[in-house]
């Protein structure tokens, strides 16, 4: 699975993949088990990890003790936008890095130069995408 190259565990990959077709989109986590064929404790892991990732959501009814979980409305915008911050964080430690090697030997300090130049160039230009995915939204 896609998810599971970029680190997320199995379990939380299927639970994103069922709910993204659910029908109804608010599943609970027997539900989940039964249409994955998966234990119980194996969702509540895959939820917890999706819903600490913010890609999906915990809700309750009233009256109703189960919780029901649900693709979190424009996740993928407001996890992609969080992750500026990890992105500055990660520059500064490759910054950090190249001020404390005690070399100007290029392929040494290569790595470090090349992560910090791609974080900050990422870090300048994905405000400006998320901008512009935010008007594409607008606009349809």
């Amino acid at each position: 699975m896609a998810l599971e190259a970029l680190g997320t565990p199995r379990t939380a990959a299927r639970v994103l993949s069922a709910l993204l077709v659910a029908d109804p989109p608010e599943q609970t986590a027997e539900q989940l088990a039964a249409t994955l064929h998966a234990s119980r404790g194996a969702i509540s892991g895959g939820t917890a990890t999706l819903t600490t990732m913010g890609l999906i959501e915990r809700k309750r009814r009233r009256g109703d003790r189960k919780d029901y979980f649900r693709n979190k409305p424009n996740a993928w915008f407001e996890v992609t936008k969080q992750q500026t911050a990890s992105v500055a964080q990660l520059r500064k430690l490759a910054e950090k890095g190249l001020e404390v090697v005690a070399t100007d030997e290029p392929e040494v300090t290569e790595g470090l130069r090349d992560m910090r130049d791609m974080l900050t160039f990422y870090e300048r230009e994905l405000p400006e995408m998320l901008a512009r995915w935010e008007k594409s939204r607008k606009d349809k």
